[in-house]
């Protein structure tokens, strides 16, 4: 017979309280001492040209909505974790707001995901949101000067938006799901089956600063919750290369692993960035991923091609065993 101390009761009717959605968090991290490097756009064959690796992270951009046995299916060809930076725009239209994810009008596609996800039988990276500080994003809370977008897309619905994603990305029981979303003041899951409980990690990717940088529009303000967050990252590009404010960053939210959701050359040839970049992902241990954003378009700004200089600086970079070129499922 097994027994139960006071401290493990103590931590089950605490976990009962908070209703927090931990017990199937895990980051799925890399191996000890390794940092993930990835690409995102198509085809992944130009930035293993240019780089010299193959990449173990592939990213894909995903409106909400949008048919999901396509990118499972580029990331099994790849032979790649699939990560995915879900967006509730089309084509410069809103599908739908934070506060509509919160309500549970979502729920349809995020149960789909739920369910691709498990049956992929790998591990997957969802960049929900990314940037909601940055009002070039229509889920953010504020337009550029300042003015509120409305309490349909307030931080606290982004959060609230947040939290019920994640609850279903990661699965479980319907009574669970229900019991923390009545907690949470939302309503029930849109479904009456158990999910199944994939391997999923939320990844949550602001900008350093907000854009208005108004205090409501700062990251603190949209951040969940530690219960709710597998990574914390931001996104990085040559053309605002803020090392200050990504110290700052970095240095504020210590408790979970660090990503790079999106990092490119943009403007200049300038081999310096990437070698300032590296050295500094050298230098902060929490950093165990990085994805370049080639983007889609084969003569978009990110394209390694436009930069021969920090491609081979690049290049260089990854050519150490610390970036390995599959993850351990894909070996």
């Amino acid at each position: 017979m097994s027994v139960v101390t006071a401290s493990t009761c103590l931590f089950l009717l605490l976990f009962a309280v908070i209703g927090s959605s931990q017990a199937a968090a895990q980051a799925y991290l890399p191996p000890s001492g390794q940092v993930f490097q990835g690409v995102t756009g198509q085809p992944i064959s130009d930035y293993e040209t240019a780089v010299g690796k193959h990449p173990a992270i592939y990213q894909v951009f995903s409106a909400w909505g949008e048919y999901l046995p396509g990118m499972f299916a580029d990331a099994g060809a790849a032979h790649a974790r699939l990560m995915i930076a879900i967006s509730t725009d089309s084509w410069s239209r809103q599908l739908i707001t934070p506060q509509g994810i919160a309500d549970g009008r979502g729920d349809a596609w995020l149960i789909a995901l739920n369910h691709q996800i498990a049956a992929s039988g790998h591990p997957v990276y969802i960049r929900l949101m990314a940037e909601m500080d940055n009002y070039n994003n229509s889920w953010c809370a504020y337009n550029v000067d300042g003015s509120s977008r409305g309490p349909s897309h307030s931080a606290r619905e982004y959060r609230l938006a947040w939290k019920r994603a994640t609850l279903i990305l990661r699965g479980g029981s319907r009574a669970h799901i229900d019991g923390v979303l009545r907690r949470l003041r939302l309503p029930p899951l849109r479904t009456h089956a158990d999910l199944p409980v994939g391997q999923v990690a939320m990844l949550w990717v602001p900008m350093t600063s907000g854009d208005p940088a108004i205090p409501g529009n700062q990251p603190a303000a949209f951040w969940p919750g530690r219960a709710w967050v597998d990574w914390v990252g931001t996104d990085f590009y040559s053309k605002f290369p803020n090392f200050s404010g990504l110290a700052s960053f970095y240095a504020r939210y210590r408790s979970e692993p660090f990503v790079f959701g999106e990092y490119a050359m943009w403007g200049a040839d300038n081999a310096a960035f990437i070698t300032q970049l590296f050295g500094w992902v050298h230098t902060h241990a929490r950093v165990q991923m990085l994805v370049y954003n080639q983007g889609d378009v084969a003569a978009g700004p990110f394209r390694l091609f436009r930069y021969p200089a920090a491609t081979r600086a690049l290049r260089s970079a990854l050519a150490s065993p610390r970036f390995p070129a599959f993850a351990p499922d894909w070996q």
